[in-house]
Parts: structure tokens; C-alpha cells; sequence
């Protein structure tokens, strides 16, 4: 008669312990990290410097996938579609806080669909041209482009690049002509051709072109002068008061995934960007480590969204 009621507290003593065990056994299985972008970029460099250590601390391989198109917004819908909770982000947390405003047909909503993790690194532009360019600093560049014809190369119309490149433009009244392409690594590539005269893009990404001769720089978007750069005015100095822009790599991901799931994620993001390996290559390429909390970023990205609509709209940038 006594045998019930033991099985049934056995079974209860299983269930309570099932909880704990079942959500610490968080991943099942590889992970994904979506990089929306061609290889090359900020957001690329990071996510493959991070790959390695995340298996590792999590015990499962870590693969990044570079899925591009429509300014980061292909690979993002995907992500927030994405049901396997094995799916990550890894982008410009800036760039997709402007694209509800430049584009009307959005086939997600960012702040709906995902939740962030946590922010990684800070990235300021660069603005650079090719050496051909003659112009030594911003006041020249301007006044050159009244005279002849200068192409600007954005990563992606809409982009964060692009529409500081537009609120300089409207700043000092110069005048270029915008040259799209599908990501940071194709942009650069062009400029260090020669096919397009002038660039804004993260400084991660950029400075190895400028420390080899292949671009030079006249700008820094900082409110002060990078360390690596210290002879190289920021924007401000040279009369676009207040302005600063830059990139933010952080990591999103769906907005079902699992609180505990996040949270792990969150932990292990953080302390592995912050390891000395992982830190000294991103500062010694002119990014700044920069983490934030889950709800930190929430607010980062209606600030971010705020601010640019206006440019959006002041520059007419739209994608139908």
C-alpha cells in the first residue's frame, strides 16, 4: 500500500529536477551566426573572431553564415523567422534601426521580431578617398566636389555609411554622387580602385586600407580623435558640429528565443570580447569594445531610430 505514494514523490523529486536540466542543456546542436553581409566587413571580422570561442564555451561548433542583401535586411528577416533557436545576429545594430525608415515594404519589424543580446564593439567612420583625390582634409574635399564629379560609395542605399555621408553633404553643401553596392568589403574594394573617389565606413574595416597607403583618410566620425589616428581631425573639428556616427556590431535574435537561452548568450558574448586576444584585435584595428544589456540595446535602437529618420527624410532616401 505504501509503494504509490515513494513512486509518486519520485516521480514529482524527477519533475523538479527535469526543469533545471533541460534548460541548461541550451544548445542541442551547432549554432548559426547570420553576418547580413558579404565577408570582409566590420560585422564579419567580428563574428569570425568570436565563432571559435563561443563553440568552445558552449560545446557546440559555432558557424558563421554570410547571407547579404538589401542592406542586411535579407539575412535579418531571416534570422527573425528563424524557429530552431539556434539562429543568431550579428550586425550593425545601428543599420537596422534606419531601415523601417528607408524602406516601405519591410518584411519584418525589428523591434517585434528580434531582441537583442547584448552590443559588442563600436566602430567610428572613416572618411577617406583615394589617394588620387586632391584633397587634404574635409574643407578641400567639399570645395572639390563642386568642381568635379565624385563618387561616393555607400555600402547599401540606406545604410548607416550612407546617410552620414548624406548629413555631411548636407552639412558643408558639397556635392557627390552616391555609388550603392551590397556591403563594406565591395565598397572599399572599389574605392582602392579607383572606380569611386570617396568612402564613409567602420574604421575596423577600413584603417588596414589607410595603414597600407591604399586610401587616405581626412576624417574621423568620433566626438574626438582616435588614438591610432591622433594627426586626423574628427568631422566636428572641421566644421560639422556635434556630428558623430559610427558602426555597432551587437547580436539580436528572435524574439521567442528563451530568456535562460538569452541570458547565457549574453554572458558568454560579453566575457569573450572582452578576452585579451579578442580585444587587443579589435582595438588594435580601431574598434572600441562596447557591451550592452539585453534592454540596453532596446533603448539604443529607438534612439537610433529617431535620429535618423529625420536625415532619412531631409535626404529622400527611399526604397520601395
Amino acid at each position: 500500500m505504501q509503494r504509490r505514494p515513494i513512486l509518486g514523490a519520485l516521480a514529482l523529486a524527477a519533475c523538479a529536477f527535469a526543469a533545471p536540466v533541460h534548460a541548461q542543456a541550451w544548445p542541442t546542436k551547432p549554432l548559426r551566426i547570420v553576418v547580413p553581409y558579404p565577408p570582409g566587413g566590420s560585422s564579419d571580422i567580428i563574428a569570425r573572431a568570436l565563432s571559435g570561442p563561443l563553440g568552445e564555451a558552449l560545446g557546440q561548433n559555432v558557424i558563421v553564415e554570410n547571407r547579404a542583401g538589401a542592406n542586411g535586411n535579407t539575412g535579418s528577416d531571416a534570422v527573425a523567422k528563424s524557429n530552431d533557436g539556434h539562429t543568431l545576429l550579428l550586425c550593425d545594430v545601428g543599420a537596422l534601426a534606419i531601415s523601417p525608415s528607408v524602406y516601405t515594404q519591410l518584411p519584418f519589424d525589428p523591434s517585434k521580431d528580434l531582441r537583442g543580446v547584448t552590443m559588442l564593439a563600436y566602430s567610428p567612420h572613416l572618411l577617406v578617398v583615394h589617394p588620387s583625390v586632391a584633397a587634404n582634409n574635409l574643407q578641400e574635399l567639399v570645395a572639390l566636389s563642386r568642381k568635379e564629379k565624385l563618387n561616393f560609395a555607400v555600402t547599401a542605399i540606406g545604410s548607416a555609411p550612407h546617410l552620414a555621408g548624406v548629413a555631411v553633404e548636407k552639412a558643408t553643401k558639397a556635392e557627390w554622387q552616391y555609388i550603392p553596392y551590397k556591403g563594406g568589403s565591395q565598397a572599399i574594394g572599389d574605392t582602392v580602385a579607383g572606380q569611386t573617389q570617396v568612402l564613409m565606413n567602420g574604421m575596423l574595416a577600413t584603417l588596414p586600407q589607410v595603414q597600407a597607403g591604399k586610401l587616405k583618410v581626412l576624417g574621423v566620425s568620433k566626438a574626438t580623435r582616435v588614438p591610432l589616428l591622433p594627426s586626423v581631425p574628427t568631422l566636428a573639428e572641421q566644421g560639422v558640429k556635434g556630428f558623430e556616427s559610427g558602426t555597432w556590431q551587437g547580436v539580436l535574435v528572435p524574439a521567442a528565443m528563451p530568456e535562460a537561452a538569452v541570458a547565457r548568450l549574453a554572458t558568454e558574448l560579453q566575457r569573450i570580447i572582452r578576452t585579451p586576444a579578442v580585444q587587443e584585435r579589435l582595438v588594435s584595428q580601431g574598434a572600441e569594445v562596447r557591451t550592452m544589456s539585453p534592454a540596453e540595446i532596446g533603448a539604443f535602437f529607438e534612439s537610433e531610430r529617431k535620429r535618423w529618420a529625420g536625415v532619412v527624410a531631409q535626404g529622400g532616401v527611399k526604397v520601395d
